[in-house]
């Protein structure tokens, strides 16, 4: 079992940059795969990033990057150039550590409660 707590969400302008925050809990997280992914209102959970155990990071979104810290049970999403379109509640995910990176919500086993990211324009 993995406890996900997401924070770091707010409102900021257009432009801006925002650095949201997961902590984990429970097993060693070096056991598994982390992503992120948001949802907008009325639009289907979306992939946003996903860093493997070891550290390598896997995005469709250039202008996000995602790290964590083993040691601290930490992953971090890192956001800028916000849009308006990029306004959505953020989920911090754990899968069990695969061969490969999963992009899709459905092979991840854990989840957090969401933080909320809204873009002015």
């Amino acid at each position: 079992q993995v406890q996900l707590v997401e924070s770091g969400g707010g409102l900021v302008q257009a432009g801006g940059s925002l650095r949201l925050s997961c902590a984990a809990s429970g097993r060693s997280v070096t056991n598994y795969d982390m992503g992120w992914f948001r949802q907008a209102p009325g639009k289907e959970r979306e992939f946003v990033t996903a860093i493997s155990w070891s550290g390598s990071s896997y995005s469709v979104k250039g202008r996000f990057t995602m790290s964590r810290d083993n040691v601290k049970k930490m992953v971090y999403l890192q956001m800028n150039s916000l849009k308006p379109e990029d306004t959505a509640v953020y989920y911090c995910a754990a899968k069990i550590r695969g061969a490969v990176v999963a992009d899709t919500a459905v092979e991840y086993d854990y989840w957090g409660q969401g933080t909320q990211v809204t873009v002015s324009s």
